[in-house]
């Protein structure tokens, strides 16, 4: 990963280290709030329904089972906030035996049943219980078991054996997820007596000392700072000690497979708040887990100290995020982005100052984005592709975008008819859906994406390193945000009203075989360049026919021959 990154990231002349003072106040207090907490939980009427089931299988087959919800559901509960992700944690079983005895209880009523998925443990990657999971009355659930881990003597792999209550609350991550809901008492729990005190102070903390917590399962530092960001709750100090300790540096480098940071890293784009992924990443960038995390250094080197360059480099990048991030709020097509194709939007605008940036994969040189996201965090090859086809389109289309919006197109209901009838007297506008509908289909279902990143291209973070100290105030600034997400309304706008919706899946009126005779064409790549210009015709003439098409194809042809 040298050559042209490395050549990036000394684009600063100056080796100030960055310190343990920077980490500690951006990760001391972001914007904390008060939070309210209630005294008990109100369930759902679906959650009453799917508990009365559980307690009912415990009656049907005479278990003396403890049944509870545990860590974030409860949390969410408590502060008034809807969950659907239910862990349940049994006390003298396996998850997967209690959910083969669900799913005979709910056979033996004619309900729907599922098979029940079981994920292995796998204490070498930090993942130490045995998950199965399945649906009950339509919601997906997790099933395990409550651990206590011991030890062999010259062993760093635990042995898990059944644990108490309270020796499960203390193997958790943080002291507001180790909370239970206990099904068959209906009250909450908190063994460690301090998860619904810290939840109401707005702490986040380790239930037990915070550097054995991360070394046990080192990605708990991710989450831990994700869960601050998302709450806006003020790191523990004892916490961020451990966090930045070297130990915990190698620990998350050597023994959390790169599948796990891949999705943690996919928990922070699909933050439940504005602030939680661009927050996450930079306390990340200041603790120094941030190379760690993208591998964008090669081992050996990824402990050196963070010079000023480098961090400037790394603020551009989140800084870029949080302008998508609030354009996509004042962004009126962003209703019709799945999570699939939201997280490949974030990925592109956190990677935008680098699109210029590649690397060597073997022989051939690839976008430093998708190494990152193919090899480093081991996400989705769809991820990859369509963050490299957004970045690499982005600047086409912005200046598409420019001449609609320099040609003071009105974007209205009779611009829609006036298209649909080829009116000669918006004959100029058919350029623009030529132009307009050539880029959608090159970019296909990811033009929205494109779009939200080209508006941004003139951030001076992308433009300029001389600029880059006017990003934050680009990014604050409401008026310029507005600006940006009018253009992609504007567009997307422009887009329905010239019928382009889809373009991409529009078939040539002509085949093939009509263009190879009419032309008297050897089968091969000339075939193909017509059809391509069939395409453009019918983006010129929207309601042209076959008929007229292969008019225009003759017509063509004779010119061709004159020539």
């Amino acid at each position: 990963m040298r050559g042209q990154l490395g050549r990036v990231f000394a684009i600063a002349q100056h080796r100030t280290e960055v310190s343990q003072a920077d980490f500690e106040q951006t990760a001391g207090r972001p914007g904390k709030m008060e939070t309210r907490v209630r005294d008990d939980v109100q369930l759902t009427e679906l959650e009453e329904r799917i508990f009365s089931v559980f307690t009912t299988v415990l009656k049907k087959f005479g278990l003396k089972t403890q049944l509870r919800v545990a860590g974030g559901w409860v949390r969410d509960k408590l502060i008034g906030r809807d969950s659907t992700d239910i862990d349940i944690a049994i006390d003298d079983m396996l998850g997967s035996e209690f959910c083969e005895k669900v799913n005979l209880h709910l056979a033996s009523l004619g309900e729907e049943t599922h098979s029940v998925g079981v994920i292995k443990s796998n204490p070498d990657q930090s993942k130490h219980l045995e998950t199965a999971n399945m649906r009950v009355l339509g919601m997906s659930i997790d099933f395990v078991n409550l651990r206590a881990e011991t030890y062999a003597e010259n062993s760093r792999i635990p042995q898990m054996e059944f644990g108490t209550p309270k020796q499960d609350a203390y193997r958790r991550d943080l002291t507001i997820n180790s909370l239970f809901y206990n099904i068959n008492t209906r009250e909450v729990e908190d063994f460690t007596d301090r998860g619904i005190e810290d939840l109401k102070a707005g702490i986040i903390r380790t239930p037990l000392p915070a550097e054995s917590t991360f070394l046990d399962d080192p990605l708990r530092v991710c989450r831990s700072i994700r869960f601050g960001a998302r709450f806006q709750f003020e790191l523990d100090e004892e916490l961020k000690k451990a966090a930045a300790s070297e130990a915990v540096r190698t620990a998350l480098s050597n023994k959390v497979s790169r599948e796990r940071i891949g999705h943690e890293i996919e928990l922070m784009l699909g933050g439940k708040t504005r602030n939680e992924p661009c927050s996450t990443l930079k306390i990340l960038i200041f603790s120094r887990q941030f190379f760690i995390l993208i591998r964008v250094r090669s081992p050996s080197r990824q402990f050196q100290r963070i010079t000023e360059g480098v961090l400037l480099l790394l603020l551009l990048c989140v800084d870029t995020l949080r302008a998508a991030t609030r354009v996509l709020e004042k962004y009126g097509g962003s209703v019709h982005l799945n999570k699939a194709h939201r997280q490949i939007c974030l990925l592109g605008a956190l990677f935008l100052p680098l699109r210029s940036c590649s690397c060597l994969e073997g022989k051939k040189r690839i976008p430093v984005s998708t190494h990152i996201i193919s090899k480093s965090l081991m996400l989705k090859n769809k991820d990859a592709v369509g963050v490299e086809t957004i970045l690499s389109s982005a600047k086409e289309f912005k200046l598409v975008s420019q001449k609609l919006l320099q040609s003071e197109l009105e974007v209205s209901k009779e611009l829609k008819e006036s298209v649909q009838r080829e009116d000669p007297e918006t004959a100029a506008l058919f350029k623009h859906r030529v132009e307009l509908g050539s880029a959608l289909r090159k970019i296909k279902e990811l033009w929205r994406c494109t779009l939200l990143l080209s508006s941004i291209l003139d951030l001076p973070s992308v433009t300029s390193q001389a600029g880059a100290a006017m990003v934050a105030l680009s990014v604050d600034n409401e008026l310029w945000i507005e600006e940006k997400a009018k253009i992609c309304n504007f567009v997307e706008k422009a887009v329905n009203k010239l019928g382009l919706e889809n373009i991409w899946e529009e078939k040539p009126v002509l085949g093939g075989n009509e263009i190879k005779d009419t032309l008297n064409l050897a089968p091969g790549k000339q075939v193909q360049e017509w059809k391509d210009k069939v395409l453009l015709w019918q983006l010129a003439h929207p309601s042209g026919t076959a008929e007229e098409c292969l008019e225009w194809l003759r017509e063509e042809n004779v010119k061709r021959l004159k020539v």
